[in-house]
């Protein structure tokens, strides 16, 4: 299965918005606060997988095509 240039489009925009959202969440426990809730944390660690999972789907495309 080849990827082609649309689908590339969309994992790239994909890993940008989740990049987005993990720099903010980051941007966010970096003011003094209370310390974050086990859901926030695992919320930014589903984030952070999904991305390296964009990624490695891209890798292994090209790779493959």
């Amino acid at each position: 299965m080849e990827l082609d240039l649309d689908e590339s489009s969309l994992a790239i925009g994909r890993i940008e918005r989740a990049l987005s959202r993990i720099e903010k969440a980051l941007s966010e426990r970096a003011n003094p606060a209370p310390a974050p809730a086990a859901n926030d944390q695992s919320a930014l660690k589903a984030e952070v997988a999904a991305v390296i999972g964009e990624l490695d789907r891209l890798i292994a495309e090209a790779k493959n095509g």
